[in-house]
């Protein structure tokens, strides 16, 4: 089953790291069957409060979802978005 990682950014923090983060963070998904489905484009926000962009990653699975987020090439761009932003990351099965 499908898997879906979705990233919404509620808040930048230091834009500086948001910048490195956007310089390692495809080396992280090298190696990874990973589809971008949406990356921070044009949102209307329907429910809950205002969030600055999202993101959506599919994956043939959550397993492989969890490999990809979990790895070390993107644990090491991740340290740098987290200093970046106040973010929200989860995975959900689809179909």
């Amino acid at each position: 089953m499908k898997a879906y990682v979705v990233f919404i950014r509620e808040k930048t923090v230091d834009p500086d790291e948001l910048k490195i983060y956007a310089s390692k963070a495809p080396a992280g998904l090298e190696g990874h069957p990973v589809k971008p489905v949406a990356m921070y484009g044009h949102y209307e926000v329907l429910e809950g409060p205002d969030a600055e962009g999202a993101a959506i990653l599919e994956f043939p699975s959550m397993d492989e979802a969890k490999a990809w987020y979990y790895s070390p090439a993107y644990q090491e761009a991740l340290q740098h978005r987290l200093k970046g932003g106040i973010y929200r990351g989860i995975v959900v099965e689809g179909k």
